[in-house]
């Protein structure tokens, strides 16, 4: 990677493969990503872009190649100190919201900051929920909400911390067609005003048109 493409990438992924039960099965093409841009990783179910992201979340280690985010190697940090960046710098939306059902959708976006080592921000949460059309969900617990509501509060979250990166896994998988361009706009409009970086991995086509470049998984043979 160049000097230049380096200065400019706010994330940049390297010789990234991916094992499964100790076998290489799936490779992720290298990649520079600038602040403001979005990237969208297709594959059909199994090819391995799900496993990509936790791979770029750095959650799940790769079977070789290193992610850089903000010139930091993800993978050459200790386990709490990737733990801590990826909390104050990564912004996850996975298919498993993974939300606290018993507390409130105000709550829950201020245990992003709380698991960050961050003050909740009431004003932020505010913000947010009202962007996403949701802020009369604020004080309803989130076992009571839609899947579709459910799905714009772990949008919210993910972005709640200012991450330079937001990582999304099948966003649009249980929308229509408008729900799914308006979230797609949303996550593009969010990201690029605060200056991060977003990634979709996803087999649903209809992302191809809201993101700015898209690459394909490999397989290995």
């Amino acid at each position: 990677m160049s000097r230049d493409r380096a200065a400019t990438a706010v994330l940049a992924s390297r010789g990234l493969t991916l094992a499964r039960d100790g076998r290489t099965f799936a490779a992720l093409p290298d990649f520079d990503l600038p602040p403001g841009r979005s990237l969208a990783i297709l594959g059909a179910s199994g090819s391995g872009k799900s496993t990509a992201l936790l791979a770029l979340a750095g959650i799940r280690a790769p079977q070789s190649g290193d992610v850089e985010i903000e010139n930091r190697a993800l993978w050459r940090m200790t386990a709490p100190a990737r733990d801590q960046f990826r909390g104050r710098r990564i912004g996850l939306v996975f298919q498993s919201f993974h939300l606290i059902e018993a507390v409130s959708v105000a709550a829950n976006l201020g245990l992003a900051a709380r698991c960050a080592g961050l003050r909740p921000d009431a004003a932020r949460i505010d913000h947010l929920l009202d962007r996403l059309g949701i802020g009369t969900l604020r004080r309803v617990r989130a076992d009571r909400i839609s899947h579709g509501q459910a799905q714009r509060v772990a949008v919210a979250r993910a972005l709640f911390n200012r991450p330079a990166v937001v990582l999304a896994d099948e966003p649009t998988s249980a929308l229509d067609d408008a729900s799914a361009q308006q979230l797609l706009a949303l996550l593009k409009e969010s990201t690029s005003g605060e200056g991060a970086a977003l990634i979709v991995a996803t087999h649903d086509r209809r992302v191809i048109d809201a993101v700015d470049a898209t690459i394909e998984m490999r397989g290995l043979a």
